[in-house]
């Protein structure tokens, strides 16, 4: 027990996690740089020992592929692939390794113009390419192994958060809410008369005084960060203040921004005489990027038809055999600015689902979100379709509205007409890009979701929307299909 002022507290001691974590990353990316070194070499070149480099004297390519490991790793290093800030948060993490393998692919390539080493095209094309996947693959694997963890209360940083009441209550609700940050509050300084602050939900924490004490509160409670929630309350040199106090600590300082729902990329920072002013972008829905965009959405459209060209002929069969109705459903939904298409989906209901008097009737039973009405036992659902739903089989034919153009891989879902009528004004920039196959909303808890929450999940995407997120959103829908999260 420990007295600050005229308040005690409880300290402990902290274990820190993060050199095991790293070790971890570490560990994991040399695993995977070294499987598709060994690869590359074996599927280039069948024996690892006796192949050599052009141009690198008796340098074997099992030697070669050491190095470029060794070099790899460093590159990551380099562009903060194990930094704490970085881990596990958002895409950040997967773009610095992608980075950092550009950046030594571009090394080796001026590497090899400068000395005249002939590398083979096969082993490189193999190497980088596979690194890649297994570096992702690693990471993702990690992040799952942190998620649960910091679920459990582990792995996570001590934080103290200072600022009024408000901008306090409304940072500790929302890293409450995301265990993924890795905070566990342990007290609040708001200047507070009582010795506990009370939150919404009726749980309690220390209150340790004033925000300008915050250094040495977060001594006393043991906190391994300071997290500022606003400066309603201090004055100008409160945080200049309060980063000096910390400086001979290891206790880090962290600003909470009211900048909600925008992403890090959009942010610029413009120093004007020691006053740091913030420029937001505004997002834009022309330009290459969105050219690069449909290009990535009829290869990967093209591709997934071909390899799933299979199952959908079975799924046909059998949707067509069990009450003999059309194997296809098709539905108007609402596009990009507002147009209107048919969306193509394998049917999964009986033929007469749309029928007005059968919906009145399972509207009058279901007491949830009416504007995304549906049921989790709708009576209407076939055998088939109940199988096909599961996992997603039912939206393959949508493969064919995005090489229409209608639709893209990855974006908001698809509405209906109905519903866009039902939208607030702020809810109509979800029809900014196109609706989309999967999109956050897929891979956020898809059918579990409630209205607002689909809302936010949507207008996040349509405002921040960038390459790695689509890609990470794809590869979460992997998973999502796979675990049946929501799916009905």
């Amino acid at each position: 027990m420990t007295t600050l002022g005229e308040r005690t507290v409880t300290g402990s001691t902290h274990i820190n996690w993060r050199r095991s974590l790293q070790a971890r990353l570490l560990a994991g990316d040399v695993l995977g740089i070294a499987l598709a070194m060994w690869l590359a070499v074996v599927m280039r070149f069948g024996d690892p020992r006796g192949a050599k480099v052009a141009g690198l004297g008796d340098l074997s390519y099992s030697q070669t592929g050491i190095a470029l490991g060794l070099a790899w790793l460093i590159a990551i290093a380099a562009f903060g692939g194990y930094s704490m800030k970085v881990v596990a948060v958002g895409s950040t993490e997967y773009r610095d390794l992608a980075r950092a393998t550009w950046a030594l692919f571009g090394g080796v390539a001026i590497f090899a113009t400068l000395f005249k080493v002939a590398f083979a095209r096969g082993f490189l094309a193999v190497a980088f390419p596979l690194g890649l996947i297994l570096l992702l693959i690693g990471r993702v694997v990690q992040r799952r192994v942190l998620v649960r963890r910091r679920g459990r209360g582990e792995w996570v940083e001590r934080a103290l958060v200072v600022g009024s009441p408000v901008e306090v209550r409304y940072v500790v609700d929302t890293v409450r809410r995301t265990p993924i940050a890795g905070y566990e509050v342990v007290a609040v300084a708001t200047a507070g008369q009582s010795r506990e602050f009370r939150l919404a939900d009726g749980s309690v924490l220390p209150e340790v005084g004033r925000p300008e004490d915050a250094a040495r509160a977060a001594m006393v409670v043991g906190a391994d960060v300071v997290v500022v929630a606003g400066q309603s309350s201090t004055g100008p040199t409160f945080l200049r203040d309060l980063g000096w106090d910390l400086e001979e600590t290891e206790c880090n300082l962290v600003l909470a921004s009211r900048m909600t729902d925008i992403a890090g990329p959009r942010i610029h920072w413009k120093p004007v005489e020691g006053l740091p002013l913030i420029s937001v972008e505004m997002p834009r829905y022309t330009g290459m990027k969105y050219v690069g965009k449909r290009a990535f959405d009829l290869v990967v459209a093209l591709c997934m038809l071909l390899l799933a060209a299979p199952i959908m002929i079975v799924t046909a069969l059998a949707v067509k055999l069990e009450d003999h109705g059309p194997a296809f459903y098709r539905q108007e939904r609402v596009g990009v600015n507002g147009s209107r298409f048919r969306m193509t989906k394998f049917r999964s209901m009986v033929t007469d689902a749309d029928a007005e008097a059968r919906l009145q009737s399972l509207r009058e039973d279901h007491d949830g979100n009416e504007i995304l009405f549906k049921m989790k036992d709708d009576p209407r659902v076939t055998r088939t379709g109940r199988f096909i739903r599961r996992y997603s089989i039912d939206e393959l034919p949508q493969l064919f509205d995005v090489i229409r153009g209608h639709m893209s891989l990855v974006g908001p879902r698809p509405p209906l007409p109905a519903e866009v009528e039902t939208y607030d004004q702020h809810v109509h920039r979800r029809l900014y890009v196109k609706p989309g196959i999967t999109g956050p909303w897929q891979v956020g808890g898809r059918s579990n979701l409630t209205w607002d929450e689909s809302v936010r999940k949507d207008l996040y995407y349509v405002e921040n929307w960038s390459m790695t997120g689509d890609l990470l959103i794809l590869v979460k829908t992997v998973r999502a299909v796979l675990a049946k999260d929501g799916a009905y």
